[in-house]
């Protein structure tokens, strides 16, 4: 199984009613599938084909007409490749459901200034004085 396949067949909502009304009732022909999209025989024939090549809906004759009916183990795959094992993911630290706090630019409010060196007093950040005759060689 191809799961880009797979995704790409789900991405398109045509597609996914398409699914949806096999699901409802299993084995429709090309004209009751029609019925439910407003597109041409074609344009249905062409989504079906692509979930046809997902593995998403297995075609069958039945005399003259073609029945088509839903596979649902493509879903199943990746559910428990994709989605099962993030259920079992252990939760982020932080309180249940807590998110990390974002910044938040919409109060207008204005984060705080790192420490700055006062060069008034020749103290920098660590209060320790800087310049010449602090540990920086000058030229002489």
């Amino acid at each position: 199984m191809n799961d880009d396949r797979v995704f790409k067949a789900l991405a398109d909502p045509t597609r996914r009613l398409l699914l949806d009304r096999l699901f409802e009732r299993d084995g429709r022909t090309l004209t009751e599938l029609q019925c439910c999209v407003e597109m041409t025989r074609f344009g249905v024939m062409k989504h079906l084909k692509v979930l046809e090549e997902a593995g998403l809906v297995v075609s069958r004759r039945h005399g003259r007409v073609k029945l088509h009916f839903l596979d649902g183990r493509p879903i199943r795959l990746i559910r428990d490749h994709w989605i099962d094992k993030y259920d079992l993911a252990p939760p982020p630290p932080g309180p249940p459901g807590a998110l990390p706090a974002a910044p938040d630019h919409a109060s207008g409010a204005v984060p705080a200034a790192p420490e700055v060196a006062d060069h008034a007093s020749g103290a920098g950040a660590t209060g320790q004085a800087s310049g010449a005759g602090a540990g920086v060689r000058g030229r002489r």
